[in-house]
């Protein structure tokens, strides 16, 4: 799969999703075309996905959260009959490569956990509407939102059939949604997840696989009405006006540089090393959120956050021999924390609050992205608030100390603020300064102590914010030296080693996930068991079941 993976989209080019809005309700449809494959070689039925079809679903989820702040409940259904989703799909497994795999079902979660926060971060809940068969990576949709009903009669069920069928595993949430969100009886779930046909009616009720079961002639019905009566628990204004999320502004270079407004990727395939620079904002923060909303999509701290989520993905899927992420930062401190303080001073405006939950999500996908992260602190930089948790994401930081010859730009500085204490937690639910310092939570607050201050490299370095802080004697050598040796590791020790270490604490229904996702992913799908000539994903559908070797390890 060589192909350039573009992960913008919008409603004018959609293929698999339809959207019809009533009120404070939207009715999302799965109408997958089965000829709207993102590949070639095979065909999307029984509303089976591959990642084209996500990567709609992502962007009708955040244009949900942004254009249509009067929604206020989401009702998740397929627009095919007898079949509501066949998860993803088996052909599409069977021939893409080992990286495409993994990073897909990464991505799918990710979806799935923007609009299972939803409700708790904006208001909006999803229901999920089952009519026909729910497998796979289907039910794992319908897992994700906030309450699911079933429709009773004979055909209807909900499976997780990845075992018995494909030899591999509901890696995208799946195992652990059932156990660990719906709390399902483990001899139950073991059984469950043995099983092809799934279970259907009082029984997927009983062992809580599905929240509500519903007669099928007042199915229809009984779904809208759940869905308003969720749309009165929200909080979202019913009579504020969304903002359109306009295309990107962004040009791909023959050599593989990305240019966009804020945000320039810049690559060194000798090296495997990608550069990812970030410019502060050009002009003064909006006065009010009015002014804010008047900008758009094109205000600073909104263009920015998507620009760089954008250049991750495109990262992840269509760079992947490039190994280290190194982040740089330049422009104006001030302006940049005058920029986040608006939306901070004003985080219940329905708009600030969303811009902010972007930002959480863009962070925890820097977090779970399997490459070697670094920052440079350089002067001039704007590692400011938000910027500033890139430090704290990253695997390494190195920063200038002092002056350097010939180089007149500001000395380098980090700037804290009150986001980095609260605003934007990792999925272990702690932020990135307390999964920093696990083991010192009193330089926790030491740093909260010295919010707003503009901290030299001495300072920075002494209160443990970065982790090298360089004179102009050292520098270049040092960030040189550790650059070729991070080039030089094994990319699958340095995935299973980062993965490890980003992580400390508590574990969460999110870490765990994740965590799970990467250790099975990345060795169930290169078993010759599931992947090999004569295994299950390749030999599925020729009705000759996989062969495998059954020892276990």
């Amino acid at each position: 799969m060589s192909k350039i993976i573009d992960f913008q989209t919008d409603p004018s080019k959609y293929r698999h999703w339809r959207l019809e809005f009533d009120g404070e309700v939207a009715n999302l449809y799965m109408d997958v075309d089965e000829k709207g494959g993102l590949f070639e070689g095979y065909e999307l039925k029984l509303n089976s996905y591959d990642l084209g079809v996500d990567i709609e679903l992502a962007d009708i989820v955040q244009r949900l959260r942004f254009e249509h702040p009067e929604i206020k409940a989401v009702v998740l259904q397929s627009g095919k009959d007898r079949v509501f989703c066949a998860g993803a799909n088996i052909r599409m497994l069977g021939g893409a490569t080992h990286d495409h795999k993994v990073n897909f079902c990464k991505f799918t979660n990710e979806t799935r956990n923007t609009f299972e926060a939803a409700a708790a971060d904006s208001g909006q809940f999803y229901i999920c509407a089952v009519k026909g068969t729910c497998a796979g990576g289907g039910y794992e949709l319908a897992l994700a939102c906030n309450h699911i009903m079933l429709t009773d009669d004979s055909s209807s069920s909900v499976a997780l059939p990845e075992v018995p069928l494909l030899a591999v595993l509901p890696g995208t949430g799946g195992l652990t949604r059932v156990t660990d969100k719906r709390k399902v009886r483990r001899d139950l779930a073991d059984v469950f997840c043995s099983i092809e046909e799934g279970v259907k009616g009082k029984r997927a009720k009983e062992w809580r696989l599905v929240d509500e079961l519903v007669a099928n002639s007042r199915f229809d019905e009984t779904v809208q009405e759940q869905a308003r009566e969720f749309a009165k628990l929200s909080s979202r204004p019913s009579d504020a006006k969304g903002i359109e999320l306009k295309p990107l502004d962004r040009t791909f270079a023959d050599d593989g540089s990305v240019l966009y407004s804020t945000v320039e990727v810049s690559v060194d395939r000798k090296a495997r090393r990608a550069t990812i620079a970030i410019s502060g904002p050009g002009a003064a923060a909006p006065e009010s959120m009015d002014a804010f909303q008047a900008q758009g999509s094109d205000a600073y701290m909104l263009r920015l956050a998507r620009e760089l989520d954008d250049a991750i993905l495109h990262l992840r899927f269509n760079e992947t021999e490039l190994g280290l992420l190194l982040f740089e930062t330049q422009g104006d401190p001030e302006l940049l924390k005058a920029h986040e303080n608006l939306l901070l001073v004003n985080s219940e405006h329905w708009l600030a609050n969303e811009v902010l939950h972007h930002w959480k999500r863009v962070l925890k996908r820097i977090d779970m992205t399997s490459r070697s992260l670094a920052a440079l602190v350089e002067h001039g930089s704007c590692y400011v608030g938000v910027l500033a948790e890139l430090l704290f994401a990253v695997d390494r930081s190195y920063m200038m100390e002092g002056d350097f010859d010939g180089d007149n730009r500001a000395i380098a500085a980090i700037t804290l603020s009150q986001s980095n204490f609260c605003r934007y937690p990792m999925g272990n639910d702690l932020t990135r300064l307390e999964t920093r310092f696990l083991g010192e939570p009193e330089k926790v607050a030491e740093a909260k102590a010295r919010i707003g201050e503009a901290l030299d490299a001495c300072e920075a370095a002494e209160m443990g914010l970065v982790t090298y802080a360089y004179d102009d004697v050292d520098w270049e050598d040092e960030v040189r030296i550790f650059m070729e040796e991070r080039a030089s590791f094994s990319p699958d020790a340095m995935t299973g080693m980062e993965a490890n270490l980003r992580f400390a604490g508590p574990e969460t229904m999110e870490t765990r996930i994740f965590g799970r996702l990467t250790a099975w992913q990345n060795w169930i799908f290169q078993r010759p068991n599931a992947v090999g000539e004569n295994g299950a994903l390749r030999r599925y559908g020729s009705g000759v079941r996989g062969t495998y070797d059954m020892r276990r390890v």
